[in-house]
């Protein structure tokens, strides 16, 4: 058998790319090929793998969104593993990380199968993160809060910028991650909201404070993941992430949603909890594996 490992560069490469995404993560919201386009930037190098003429497995390196950093993501459908050809993908991810001349690596491994490969190539857990689930019923809105009013991005399409900088960019320096979080504002439009409708604001005083929001999945539209959730620092432990993430969970229950998920951090035991008290259950953990460059 015949291994072939290029970049992808069709309208089919694209496809079969998102086809391995869903295959190998069915409980995840796979990315569609439109927004892998609309992704693609100079750094960033997507792979196929083909044995035979048919397509095992897909790869992506690029410049981290933690600071510092490159990510790469081999992934092989699990009746091809153990041929080699994640080794193939790895070492050409790897290759194309470096020349980014980051201070590491960081990829996921959502089992001790792809934990072990990892660690064969110097990789080693730094983090993790834990995915909780909730199943939707007959979800009620919060009681108002004093003070404060929650409105969608589609009411006030002028405030997701305002929310970039005023929330967003607090958040990411907070998350209880190895490294900051680095988001443009383009990637904030672009990834951060789907759907106007399905993302709240939460406004005291004339000033956003806090956010919370649904991503609902193109193939699976009866599923949605938690979009970011979070508050300004001198306005948490009031209730208003609460309030948010009840007010989400309302709208997913008029929208027709049976589930929701989110992935939140090891170390971010406040939002774990929260998620526990509105009724969430851990599902899986995905390890973060990073090697360091010298």
């Amino acid at each position: 058998m015949s291994t072939t490992i290029r970049p992808v560069a069709t309208d089919d490469d694209y496809a079969h790319t998102h086809r391995v995404q869903m295959t190998v993560f069915p409980l995840e919201m796979a990315t569609t090929v439109e927004q892998m386009r609309a992704s693609d930037t100079d750094d960033k190098l997507r792979l196929i793998a083909e044995r035979d003429g048919e397509v095992v497995g897909t790869g992506t390196a690029a410049r981290s969104h933690l600071t510092g950093g490159a990510f790469i993501s081999p992934v092989v459908l699990p009746d091809a593993r153990r041929g080699g050809i994640g080794t193939e993908l790895l070492h050409a991810l790897v290759a194309h990380a470096e020349s980014l001349e980051p201070e590491f690596i960081v990829g996921h491994a959502d089992d001790d199968g792809s934990k072990a490969f990892a660690e064969r190539f110097g990789f080693v857990e730094v983090d993790r993160q834990v995915e909780q689930v909730r199943t939707i019923g007959a979800e009620t809105p919060p009681p108002p809060l004093d003070g404060v009013d929650i409105v969608t991005v589609a009411q006030h399409p002028e405030l997701w910028e305002v929310a970039y900088e005023r929330v967003g960019q607090q958040a990411f320096q907070d998350m209880a991650l190895i490294k900051p979080l680095q988001v443009t504002l383009d990637e904030w439009h672009r990834e951060w909201m789907t759907d106007p409708a399905a993302m709240f604001l939460a406004i005291a005083d004339g000033q956003v404070i806090g956010l919370a929001g649904l991503l609902v999945d193109p193939e699976e539209p009866t599923r949605a993941e938690n979009a970011l959730t979070a508050v300004r620092r001198e306005w948490r432990g009031r209730g208003v992430a609460a309030a948010l993430k009840r007010t989400t969970l309302a709208h997913a229950a008029n929208n027709g949603l049976t589930e929701v998920y989110t992935w939140t951090q090891q170390n971010n035991a406040d939002m774990r909890r929260l998620n526990e008290r509105l009724g969430y259950v851990t599902r899986q953990q995905s390890y973060t594996m990073r090697r360091m460059l010298p």
